[in-house]
């Protein structure tokens, strides 16, 4: 069980930019060559712990030439690529390692987000011309230094958005540059597979699969409101993806976006549904513990199920009204479950999230509503009062009683 917690204020919006995207592909494994030279060239796994059910973290160029993927399960793993050398991951070297790489291009611009000891790096050089020179440069000359400093050789793209340069670095994986000019997002984008598209969710792809569309053109061609019928409120995000249209921001140096994460790999994997409610149940108290110790409350939840060939799932739903309440967040994430839960396959792992809490508190609502809402609100303040003074485990409702571990 885990649960993460990080803050960001959001800045002025989105302009007109230059982003340049470095990734050092399989960033686990080339750091690890780094130190064990005798890795080079072999097929290389990164797992968690040393079960067959542990699921892979990464893996070098020629595992996943053989088959191999993130989150897969090891078993299946080894039994796809039989002479690969399986390590042990080691996050406090992956950070050291990404702390010296957002030292090096942290010189070029105070606009550089990081991934999470993923070896990805966006650096907004939006109006630093004159003092480095052409965007694509710049991308060479980090990648000049980087290699000679450290031993590492990313890969690089400069495009006038996060998703254009992220799109182009996986084309030009695991070795190779690109750049894409102001203007030319469209074209760019417009014949590419959908499966490339950061955002573009695997069920997506299938019901865009049964209209017959497989790339980003054929779905942009039938316009924002014909996708509406199909998405629903979801169809203006799609479209702007396929069409290399990203707003968002390249954060500050050193800040992440706001999140509240909770966690948990089941003891086995199950169908059980309640089973699987009473997990998603615990889930929601620590995130609705954390929302009201901050006086935040959640405007959407995400939710994200695991299984153990190593497919993953997500979905997001609205919580109307935003709401910090247990009981609120339940009803939703519930929803959640079964929206993300498609598939007659056990689950191994079910990720909660609130994605971007917000301070206000919601207006209650008229009449018989506001007595319910005003009542589950005293009852939180009074669970959270009993937890803090005698433990958490003080209180433990019903729902998640039996088969609890």
């Amino acid at each position: 069980m885990e649960i993460a917690v990080t803050a960001f204020s959001y800045g002025e919006p989105n302009r007109r930019r230059t982003v340049v995207h470095l990734n050092i592909a399989d960033f686990a494994v080339a750091v690890e060559r780094q130190v064990d030279g005798g890795l080079k060239d072999r097929a290389v796994i990164i797992a968690h712990g040393g079960g067959l059910r542990a699921a892979v973290h990464d893996m070098s160029e020629e595992a996943y030439q053989s088959g191999v993927r993130k989150s897969m399960p090891l078993g299946i793993a080894m039994r796809r690529c039989r002479n690969a050398v399986v390590l042990p991951p080691c996050p406090d070297r992956y950070e050291r390692a990404m702390a010296d790489l957002f030292r090096e291009v942290r010189e070029y611009s105070p606009l550089v987000e990081t991934g999470d000891r993923d070896g990805h790096f966006f650096i907004d050089l939006t109006g630093t011309g004159r003092l480095f020179g052409p965007p694509a440069d710049v991308a060479r000359r980090m990648r000049r230094h980087i290699r000679k400093r450290f031993g590492l050789v990313p890969i690089w793209s400069v495009a006038s958005n996060k998703l254009v340069s992220k799109v182009a670095t996986r084309l030009v994986k695991p070795v190779g540059e690109c750049v894409v000019a102001e203007g030319e997002e469209s074209g760019f984008i417009s014949p590419l597979p959908l499966a490339l598209l950061p955002g573009i969710e695997k069920n997506d792809r299938l019901h865009l699969a049964d209209l017959n569309l497989s790339t980003a053109g054929q779905v942009a061609g039938i316009g924002e409101d014909a996708l509406a019928t199909v998405f629903g409120n979801r169809a203006g995000f799609l479209f702007d993806r396929v069409r290399g249209i990203d707003a968002s921001p390249v954060m500050p140096a050193g800040r992440v976006p706001e999140k509240i994460v909770a966690s948990r790999e089941l003891t086995r994997d199950t169908m059980d549904i309640r089973l699987a409610e009473q997990r998603v149940y615990e889930l929601v108290e620590m995130i609705g513990a954390a929302l009201r110790s901050r006086g935040r409350t959640a405007r959407t939840l995400a939710i994200a199920v695991d299984y153990p060939d190593g497919a993953r799932c997500c979905r997001q739903l609205a919580v109307r009204p935003p709401s910090a309440n247990d009981i609120n967040l339940f009803a939703v994430a519930r929803q959640l479950l079964f929206m993300a839960w498609m598939r007659r396959v056990r689950l191994r792992r079910i990720t909660l999230s609130c994605p971007k809490p917000v301070h206000h508190r919601p207006q209650l609502a008229l009449f018989g509503a506001m007595k319910e809402t005003l009542k589950n609100d005293a009852l939180m303040e009074a669970v959270d009062r009993v937890r803090r003074r005698f433990g958490h485990d003080a209180v433990c409702p019903g729902r998640i009683l039996e088969n609890r571990s």
